[in-house]
């Protein structure tokens, strides 16, 4: 393990390091800066940095380019981030205590900093707001889904609500907009074998497996023309929801993954999947406490855009 970061947060985010190894059989390994343009130069300009005295050593002094090279020896720095479009729509602030902030996220925020979604993220977003600097999500929200995310404000804290998630010991309810299909018996509870393999979009349906998903799906009434379902995960494994009302028949509205892969440009927050993590019932894993929260926003889920 590092030690203690030298460098502080930026936007939210820990800096990044990187650690020489034992020994040098590299001939150019004579000083940092030739370790550090082999290592990096394929994600950040090494010379650039180099000179802006970016990367420092874990007493927060600055790397030279022509410091001589030595084993064991961490160095820090903060990687460029790319220009995002502004995710529109508000954060709402559901509930907030010492161990826990509970929030309404609009579609389209990522939950976590990932990918070519950093700073438009809800921990990057809230950590600054907040002045949590340790606030991370408790469970998973998919990035087009709107409604309840729990986060813990400390990392003390991370692990008993956790660990409550991951027991299944939280009552969620979900609610969804997808066509209507004559004939189909409802309500219904869905069980079968869901997986994720590397470098694919969408979560595959393994059949002849031990299920390891399950969900309850009712109609409860008709909004334009469209279903208005309940839907009540008993488990929570990637796409589940998603998957299931496809499997059914009636895909969520606007879902740009199911049935099929859609191109859609990541400033385009036109089309909002009709998806709402509406509810959240739980007992506080350390004071005993009965949780229950609703979202604000309600179906359909319109743009936000301005």
């Amino acid at each position: 393990m590092p030690p203690p970061s030298p460098l502080p947060r930026r936007h939210g985010l820990d800096a990044a390091w990187v650690c020489t190894p034992e020994r040098s059989q590299h001939p150019l390994w004579q000083t940092m800066g030739a370790w550090l343009d082999e290592r990096l130069s394929e994600f950040v300009d090494v010379a650039g940095f180099l000179a802006q005295k970016r990367f420092v050593y874990d007493t927060g002094a600055a790397v030279g380019g022509r410091d001589p090279y030595q084993p064991y020896t961490f160095v820090w720095f903060h990687r460029d981030l790319a220009e995002e479009a502004v995710v529109p729509g508000p954060i709402h602030l559901i509930y907030r205590d010492d161990r826990i902030v509970v929030i309404d996220k609009p579609a389209f925020l990522s939950s976590i900093p990932r990918g070519r979604h950093v700073v438009q993220s809800v921990v990057v977003r809230l950590r600054a707001a907040l002045q949590l600097p340790e606030l991370s999500p408790l469970h998973r929200l998919d990035r087009v889904t709107s409604g309840l995310l729990v986060l813990s404000t400390e990392r003390r804290w991370r692990g008993a609500y956790q660990s409550m998630f991951q027991r299944h010991e939280v009552e969620k309810t979900y609610r969804a907009l997808a066509p209507l299909l004559p004939g189909l018996d409802l309500p219904v509870t869905v069980r079968n074998h869901l997986t994720t393999r590397r470098g694919r979009w969408q979560a595959e349906v393994l059949p002849g497996v031990p299920a390891n998903a399950e969900s309850s799906i009712e109609l409860e009434s008709v909004v334009d023309g469209l279903g208005s379902y309940r839907l009540t995960p008993r488990t929570g494994r990637t796409h589940q929801l998603r998957v299931h009302m496809l499997g059914l028949g009636i895909p969520i509205s606007n879902d740009p993954l199911y049935p099929v892969v859609q191109d859609v440009p990541l400033d385009d927050f036109t089309r909002p999947l009709q998806l709402l993590a509406n509810e959240l019932r739980f007992i506080d894993p350390i004071d005993g406490g009965v949780r229950q929260f609703a979202s604000l926003r309600t179906l359909p889920l319109r743009s936000e855009v301005s």
